[in-house]
């Protein structure tokens, strides 16, 4: 893979998601924090209007705007779907992208830690989780490569490389010094490997480490009405990435009844209960184990 020299770091992609807006407000005052040699870093606030409307979004989640189709689509035209084709203008175009890589910093209610989410398990992204991992034991690595990245609908797709840092748990409109510490002790980490990656002077990084790959979501039990008649039960609440085997209870219902894991593999809960996928009624996502290899 040719070199990184080009980079964005995204904040605000969601507007009540303060720790990397306020972290983009502090780079952009001291833009020598993410200076590197051989790169160039550029600041990109993604949905001003959401922020001072103290919002997740004014229209529509920008982070699902970012397919070919629907940034060629100028009938798509509300906030958001404006919004997503001024920052492919900006930072891409998707396909053909003047940015090399995306860093899109958000935070979920859901108690995840410090967590990476990788888009793509090429030698680059394997060798970043690892590193990561190195300098931040407590963090936790997420791989999304289930489709490819012309296919993401999310911002961090226009590039040809990106990454999603997912850092919680945050109440939506909330600042929290553990959770902003650790995005911007990741942000660096990450800039610090693209560096020692383009200078072929990684350190030695293990051979094999454990992360997650994501497989599917699930929704909060509803009733043949569409009224939800439940909740994630509390042995599952905060408890993401602790596995779930079949028959433990997932939800507990309003009637006092519960429902169980009935799936086929030993899940991964992660994203358990967050609160800006209640518009969806999506109660986690679920993944499996995975021991990542390093050629």
């Amino acid at each position: 893979m040719s070199k990184i020299e080009q980079i964005a770091v995204v904040g605000g992609t969601h507007g009540n998601e303060f720790s990397g807006i306020y972290l983009l407000k502090k780079w952009q005052k001291n833009t020598q924090l993410l200076k590197r040699n051989s790169i160039n870093v550029e600041t990109v606030f993604a949905n001003p209007k959401a922020f001072e409307a103290n919002k997740r979004y004014i229209d529509c989640d920008l982070n699902r705007q970012f397919t070919l189709s629907d940034l060629a689509n100028n009938k798509l035209a509300n906030y958001e779907q404006s919004r997503a084709k001024v920052i492919n203008h900006q930072l891409g175009p998707k396909g053909n992208a003047k940015t090399d890589f995306i860093i899109d910093l958000h935070n979920t209610t859901s108690n995840m830690g410090p967590s990476l989410i990788l888009l793509k398990s090429d030698d680059f992204n394997k060798k970043m989780g690892a590193y990561v991992l190195s300098v931040m034991p407590e963090a936790v690595v997420v791989f999304e490569d289930q489709i490819s990245m012309h296919e993401h609908y999310f911002l961090a797709s226009i590039a040809d490389q990106g990454v999603i840092v997912e850092i919680g748990p945050q109440p939506q409109s909330v600042i929290r010094q553990d959770v902003l510490d650790w995005m911007e002790n990741m942000t660096n980490a990450i800039l610090d490997f693209v560096e020692l990656y383009n200078k072929d002077e990684l350190p030695d990084l293990p051979k094999q480490y454990e992360a997650y790959e994501y497989v599917e979501s699930i929704e909060l039990p509803q009733d043949n009405k569409g009224e939800r008649i439940g909740m994630v039960h509390k042995n599952v609440q905060d408890n993401d990435f602790k596995p779930l085997k079949a028959g433990d209870p997932i939800f507990t219902l309003f009637d006092g009844g519960e429902i169980t894991y009935q799936g086929d593999y030993e899940a991964y809960p992660h994203f358990i209960n967050e609160a800006a996928y209640y518009d969806n009624n999506l109660a986690m996502s679920l993944g499996k184990k995975r021991i990542v290899t390093i050629d």
